[in-house]
């Protein structure tokens, strides 16, 4: 099944009394790693929320589209997955029983849930680790059991919010392996991030600065493009 791919145009959000998102026009690439970059503050979390469909536009429209068919949001709900910055776990289920929890949340048949956590549990080296409470994981263990409950489902479009804050540089990189794994050409990923080394891990950004986009890209491209020495730098941009 083809990935999903998400247009923003000239989409606006307001939060309480701040303007979180102005008039932003952006594509969330499919197939593709895209990176949803800028400082605290930025408007990622709200960006990431309305692709999620938990928000709805304070002005302007988000599309979505399947090998170039616009699609229902009703139906791209069932195959959207988010991963909020706390997953919302249960601290005294084990792994095992947090993972059962989703498939049964998901509806996964019996041989459909021991192939996919057979896989995840794998790919993620917690195999040893089924019958720990969630309460007793690292932050690092702990964050890659939130990201494999979402990936049970498989979802076309998988949404990250700040996946790899508050986790040691080892998981961090456990986390972008697992990652780099699972995106391809039957899922998209969208990650934020204001860890600007983790731009170039993608493979399409969008740079947001108070609510503004300052610019979209291939991360190499734009580099090569301003000369920039570090990739932060592009946020400087503006103020020139």
């Amino acid at each position: 099944m083809p990935a999903l791919e998400v247009l923003f145009n000239n989409v606006s959000k307001k939060m309480a009394d701040a303007q979180a998102l102005k008039n932003i026009s952006a594509v969330i690439k499919s197939g593709q790693i895209n990176g949803i970059i800028g400082p605290n503050g930025a408007g990622k979390t709200t960006f990431i929320r309305l692709a999620a469909m938990l928000l709805s536009c304070g002005g302007g429209s988000i599309s979505y589209f399947e090998n170039g068919i616009k699609k229902e949001q009703k139906q791209v709900k069932a195959d959207t997955g988010y991963f909020p910055q706390e997953p919302s776990l249960y601290a005294d289920l084990s792994c095992l029983e947090n993972m059962e929890f989703f498939r049964d949340l998901y509806g996964l048949t019996h041989k459909e849930f021991k192939n996919r956590s057979s896989e995840l549990f794998n790919a993620t080296d917690m195999a040893a680790f089924k019958d720990r409470p969630a309460g007793k994981l690292s932050g690092g263990m702990y964050k890659k059991l939130g990201l494999m409950c979402v990936l049970l489902n498989r979802p076309k479009l998988l949404l990250l919010d700040e996946p790899t804050v508050g986790v040691d540089p080892l998981s961090r990189q456990e986390l972008w392996t697992l990652i780099n794994r699972f995106a391809g050409i039957d899922m998209t990923v969208v990650i934020t991030t204001s860890y600007m080394e983790e731009a170039l891990r993608c493979s399409h950004v969008i740079a947001l600065d108070e609510g503004n986009l300052i610019i979209q890209d291939n991360p190499q491209e734009i580099v090569k493009k301003f000369n920039l020495k570090n990739f932060s730098d592009i946020f400087l941009l503006k103020k020139q």
